[in-house]
């Protein structure tokens, strides 16, 4: 019996029906940018396995310093304890963080990064005896899977089940570059009628929308009204943070800095979980009290695991070489003049790139998430790259790494791709 065949006893998907799509490839192996299943046949990994493994999967120098760890110090609870690696990666991430940001608190995932950062907003102004419970967020924005998070996303194609469990969260449009007044006098009104908590956001690019790039001057205007008006910020860079936007972090493009910071997917290169909330010594002194109840009383079992510490260690220091720099800067060169050429193809509506990330809308009436998606993975899969479209839309998310040949196929692929639309 095959693997393929094995996984269907007992094995339950994510973001998958089962009632019409009852396989799932079987990967054996991966290396490089390159994934190998279980009858021998490649292909490009070029969205890095969901923007995780961004270099490369089976990183040798990162495999090296994990192993190291794992012989020294596998798991210890991190309330009563600390460790090294632990102790490091605070040290290096605040050196590249956003400035502002001065405390780290470990998570799990994106989801509970992001909840994390919602719970500290509630409870900062818990502390401060001020009740606030509602939260602003973008129309169409993606924050995870747990309830917080659910409730500040706005694809209802996720959360259509739960939404009358969910927070309050009123919605504004992200800014296009001619609408950010008409942004602020809808803030200015949900303000003045609700007791907002936080605003919480994707900096620069929409993720799961489609990685849809909205204008940085108006989100900054947003920020400035937020922070004027005593609600914190709080940047969801789970899918855009550690290089992948052409800077650290996609909140680097924007003049006004997030209280609170939400990481995960790249911190540890793909190859343990962990997530990490940031926030300001101002908060952080919110929760300073004699009184215990103002803690943050908030924990994963799993918490600055000293393996995905070493992990991430190993994936900072590498995104700080000169080599990676220059392959960030390369790649988003090439996904520029591909974008100057496939703009031009009839079947494009519209197309744009920020630093490793390049998407294109498809000009076509099908529905967002039907059968064209379908159509396109297999089309993609049977040529040997594996590029996940995101209902019309496809994009591109490589890892760092990628050899100029590779990326040439994946372009290529794309460019075939169109003639079945």
């Amino acid at each position: 019996m095959t693997l393929k065949e094995r996984d269907k006893n007992h094995l339950w998907h994510p973001l998958k029906q089962h009632q019409t799509h009852p396989e799932s490839l079987a990967i054996v192996k991966a290396k490089g940018c390159m994934l190998t299943d279980e009858n021998g046949n490649e292909y490009i990994d070029a969205i890095s396995s969901w923007y995780t493994c961004m270099f490369g999967h089976c990183n040798d120098f990162i495999i090296d310093k994990v192993h190291k760890q794992m012989q020294t110090l596998d798991q210890i609870m991190f309330s009563d304890f600390t460790h090294e690696p632990a102790v490091k990666l605070s040290e290096e991430l605040i050196k590249i963080l956003p400035k502002g940001q001065n405390r780290i608190f470990f998570n799990d995932n994106g989801s509970t990064a992001v909840e994390a950062g919602i719970k500290m907003a509630l409870q900062y102004y818990f502390n401060l005896d001020q009740k606030r419970s509602t939260f602003i967020a973008f129309e169409n924005g993606f924050h995870g899977d747990t309830f917080g998070a659910m409730s500040v996303s706005g694809l209802s194609v996720y959360n259509g089940p739960f939404e009358n469990f969910l927070m309050d969260v009123k919605r504004i449009p992200t800014p296009n570059g001619e609408n950010h007044e008409e942004i602020l006098e809808q803030l200015a009104q949900i303000i003045a009628e609700n007791n907002i908590a936080g605003f919480v956001y994707e900096p620069i690019i929409q993720g799961a929308a489609g990685m849809k790039i909205h204008n940085a001057k108006g989100l900054n205007e947003i920020l400035k009204f937020c922070k004027a008006n005593n609600i914190l910020t709080i940047a969801d860079e789970v899918m855009t943070g550690f290089g992948k936007t052409g800077s650290n972090f996609a909140s680097d493009f924007i003049e006004t800095k997030p209280d609170i910071i939400c990481l995960s997917k790249a911190l540890t290169a793909g190859l343990v979980p962990m997530a990490i909330t940031s926030c300001t010594e101002k908060i952080y002194k919110a929760f300073l009290s004699n009184e215990m109840s103002k803690g943050f009383f908030h924990c994963h079992t799993y918490s600055a695991n000293p393996i995905a510490c070493a992990a991430a260690n190993a994936a900072i220091e590498l995104l700080q070489t000169d080599e990676i720099q220059q392959n960030i800067k390369t790649i988003s060169a090439s996904h520029k003049q591909f974008l100057e050429h496939i703009v031009k193809h009839p079947k494009v509506k519209k197309a744009r790139s920020q630093g490793v990330i390049f998407a294109l809308d498809l000009d076509t009436n099908s529905e967002r998430y039907g059968g064209l998606r379908d159509k396109l993975l297999k089309f993609f899969m049977d040529r040997g790259v594996f590029l996940r479209p995101l209902g019309n839309t496809i994009y591109i998310q490589v890892p760092f790494i990628v050899s100029k040949k590779e990326l040439e196929k994946v372009y290529k692929t794309i460019e075939e791709s169109l003639e079945i639309v």
